[in-house]
């Protein structure tokens, strides 16, 4: 660079750094209104449902079969609703698995088939022009499965292997343990079956779990994006209304949680403890649930929140501390997970109480909630801005049974939550002295911190 330019870069240089200094950026505008195509949901006889969305400018479709069988409806045998999903992948009475993964793959799409809590969820998404094909084929998958028995042994033995890393993991250990405190007794409280279980469950388990609980007054199809809404609605008509009814989705409403417990796992040496303090709170059907919901980003949903900052930045006593709201049907746990310094682990607990304890005494102030509420904002239209997102919250709208307005008056419901409610929210559901605390660690060095802590002193369970 020779002088006269040196010169004139400096100057303007100097120029920008005193206008930047001069002029504040302006303030962030209003959040636009979050608009959503009006979906279209239609009733088959035999109680299949179905809703479209026209949604998007790519011409892609995606197809989703949410099936009201899940972890809920496998009693004590956990991991059989995995075990059958993982085999419904093996093929069909007409195809084998690798035509069903051909077919899949010609449509420009994978078959994706997951379990959870609640739901057994079908997936595939393809070019438009293969919306009714792709929904032909869901409904093969789902209801004319081979099952066959001669993948059962090599199934199993990837959920052996995936047995034996999981309960060798402190996260995992940790998290069994608390869904076990808050959930006793339930399916959602039951994490990992044993070795000797999982080698009990036979091709005739799988089957009698299917037979029992797959049907079409558990079925609801979601189609979200560029689509011919004859030709689909025809294909789910033709390939699902003649399916068999089936069951009415299974109502089991969990007893109440343990009462505060403090279980100590021993993990002898660990440089760290892996922490999970939790309790039963407001399911999303509640009028307060958004509050709340705010609530918990504020103290541990997002990098910035207070536990997070508090344990990572002022302390750097942990990574990456973050708390966050898990729902099943109609029930809902705040859960806070860290993984700390294993001779910080008391100073730990206290710390992330008396970041709860300031919550509910003390309102925060509006440019911290304001703060909040954008990151929130941003994290909702991110979650509805692609097919599968949208028709994720599609899905949980109607296993929780929430208004139709829901998804498009979320923004309005955020924004109106004030500093008031969140202090309320929090004294209501997020009583310190009513939260179990699970903790993986050293006892030698971890026990002592736990003991000198009063309130949790005679809460620690027996080994």
């Amino acid at each position: 660079m020779n002088k006269l330019q040196w010169f004139a870069f400096a100057v303007l240089a100097s120029v920008a750094s005193v206008t930047g200094a001069q002029q504040a950026p302006p303030p962030p505008g209003p959040p636009r209104p979050f608009q959503l195509p009006t979906p279209v949901t239609i009733s088959l006889p035999n109680g299949v449902q179905a809703t479209f969305v026209d949604f998007g400018v790519i011409p892609k479709v995606s197809v989703a079969v949410a099936v009201r069988t899940g972890n809920l409806n496998e009693g004590d045998k956990t991991w059989l609703a995995d075990l059958t999903g993982d085999l419904l992948k093996e093929g069909t009475k007409d195809r084998n698995s690798g035509q069903i993964a051909d077919a899949a793959t010609l449509m420009g799409g994978q078959l994706g088939i997951s379990v959870t809590a609640d739901e057994t969820l079908l997936s595939l998404d393809v070019l438009s022009e293969y919306g009714a094909d792709a929904v032909g084929l869901l409904a093969e998958v789902l209801t004319t499965p081979a099952l066959p028995e001669s993948e059962l042994a090599r199934i199993r033995q990837d959920y052996l292997r995936n047995l034996s890393v999981q309960t060798t993991q402190p996260q995992a250990i940790a998290g069994a343990a608390m869904a076990d405190l808050l959930y006793p007794d339930h399916p959602y409280g039951k994490s990992f079956p044993t070795v000797e279980q999982l080698n009990s469950y036979s091709i005739a388990d799988i089957r009698g779990y299917y037979d029992a609980n797959f049907g079409a007054r558990r079925t609801h199809v979601y189609v979200a994006g560029r689509f011919d809404r004859a030709a689909i609605e025809k294909a789910i008509r033709e390939s699902l209304g003649g399916w068999r009814e089936g069951a009415p989705p299974l109502q089991l409403a969990p007893t109440d949680a343990r009462p505060r417990t403090v279980k100590l796992l021993d993990r002898p040496g660990a440089p760290q403890s892996t922490l999970r303090i939790g309790k039963r709170v407001i399911d999303p059907t509640q009028p307060n649930f958004m509050p709340l919901s705010v609530a918990n980003t504020m103290l541990g949903g997002v990098l910035t929140s207070r536990i997070t900052m508090n344990l990572r930045e002022a302390k750097g006593w942990a990574y990456s501390p973050g708390s966050g709201i898990a729902t099943q049907y109609h029930q809902a746990t705040w859960l806070e997970n860290a993984d700390v310094k294993s001779a910080q682990t008391g100073p730990s607990v206290s710390e992330i109480f008396k970041e709860i304890d300031l919550l509910r005494s003390e309102a925060p102030t509006e440019p911290e909630l304001t703060s909040i509420k954008n990151y929130r904002n941003g994290i909702f239209v991110m979650s509805t801005s692609t097919r599968g997102g949208l028709i994720g919250q599609l899905a949980f709208m109607n296993l929780q049974g929430l208004p139709s307005n829901w998804l498009t008056t979320f923004v309005d419901r955020l924004y109106a939550v004030t500093p008031a409610q969140i202090t309320q929210a929090a004294r209501d559901h997020l009583d310190p002295t009513q939260m179990s605390v699970v903790i993986v660690g050293d006892l030698a060095t971890v026990k002592p911190q736990i003991e000198a802590i009063a309130p949790l002193r005679d809460a620690i369970a027996k080994p």
